[in-house]
């Protein structure tokens, strides 16, 4: 048993030495050698849009070769602890030798998953929109489970997930809802679940209990640096307040806190209006407004430039039939499957709890495919 799990290490072992080989570590560290010498410069801080960029570039490399030089580690680590159990042949190791081996694949699969995040702004966080399709009551409601759907998946990954603005539905669920979620990486996973989701299932508001079909769109795009340019011409941006709803506290209805921006420029296909009701005041709010806005446009000039070479994304066509990218099915059985790459699971409990890595592996594999 024990030579099996030492088999099984060496194995998983060749997987992570191909993984941490394509990923150039003495390169990246010869660069971040250059950086160094150029942030110890006195004049570094004299162009400070540079010298942001120069740091940011810095954090991303000594953060990517942390990560792969700590799965070689662990590989190392779970090798030395199967071979001391078979000098020793000591059976007694074999639990902690498994567990080892489960945790090593585990921080494999995720190496391997952010390895596929080269993008510029993959490691931005990331701001989402959903928003329900045909089906009435059961695709807002549909809409809210997905909602929870990012918002559970986001603590499992360690990430803070913040609801800018939501508007609920007046039987449940909710009509609009967007969020951002705060962690590295996070628009480069979240990327993948730009779409429709169709949901099929028993209604839970059809007195018949008859089976149903829902659909919500989500969309993602990368939270930008406030530094960032980007043309906002005020004379096509109309301004709105209005009384915050759901929690808060005493402050909730008090005052017209929350805040609805709409811009209206000719060069867009149609109006972009963006809110935000979480801050305390006002001008917390719009601040957040503006950089969601800021954030649309500048996802939008970059669709205009992947559309033009012809890049595969996750289209969104019209919220309906046959324009979904994920399926969700619990009645007449269970299952998700992602129409994109075939992949599929069937506890589907357990993705609506947020386990969606797989998922997101596959479409990113796909992509890389693709542009390769």
């Amino acid at each position: 048993m024990i030579q099996d799990l030492k088999r099984e290490i060496e194995e998983l072992g060749q997987r992570i030495e191909s993984l941490v080989a394509a990923q150039n570590l003495a390169t990246k560290k010869k660069e971040v050698i250059l950086l160094e010498e150029e942030m110890s410069r006195p004049d570094f801080w004299n162009d400070a849009e540079k010298a942001r960029d120069v740091g940011k570039r810095m954090s991303q490399l000594k953060g990517s070769i942390s990560v792969f030089e700590g799965l070689g580690n662990a590989f190392m680590d779970a090798l030395t602890l199967a071979e001391l159990a078979e000098e020793e042949n000591d059976e007694s190791m074999e639990g902690e030798i498994s567990a080892g081996i489960d945790a090593l694949r585990k921080s494999f699969e995720h190496c391997e998953l952010t390895s596929l995040l080269d993008e510029p702004h993959d490691i931005n966080n990331a701001i989402m929109s959903i928003h329900p399709g045909a089906g009435g009551v059961d695709s807002q409601d549909w809409a809210e489970m997905l909602l929870r759907m990012y918002i559970r998946w986001a603590e499992r990954e360690g990430f803070k997930a913040v609801v800018l603005g939501m508007l609920p539905g007046q039987e449940a669920g909710i009509k609009s809802v967007t969020l951002r979620i705060e962690g590295p990486y996070a628009y480069g996973y979240l990327k993948s679940e730009i779409g429709v989701h169709r949901l099929v299932r028993l209604s839970p508001f059809d007195t018949a209990h008859r089976r149903h079909t829902s659909f919500a769109s989500v969309d993602s795009f990368p939270e930008m640096d406030e530094e960032i340019e980007i043309e906002i011409e005020e004379k096509y941006m109309e301004v709105d307040t209005y009384r915050s709803s759901g929690a808060g506290g005493q402050h909730v209805n008090v005052t017209d806190s929350a805040v609805r921006i709409t811009y209206t420029h000719p060069d867009l296909a149609r109006p972009i209006v963006v809110q935000c009701q979480n801050e305390r005041s006002q001008h917390m709010n719009r601040a957040s407004a503006m950089k969601v806005l800021m954030s649309k446009l500048y996802e939008i000039e970059m669709e205009k430039k992947r559309a033009a070479e012809s890049e595969i994304r996750g289209e969104k066509l019209e919220i309906g039939w046959g324009s979904q990218i994920r399926s969700y099915v619990l009645h007449p059985y269970q299952l998700v499957k992602d129409l994109r790459t075939s992949h599929e699971i069937g506890n589907v409990q357990a993705v609506l709890d947020g386990d969606l890595e797989e998922f997101m592996q596959s479409f990113l594999k796909l992509r890389r495919s693709r542009k390769s």
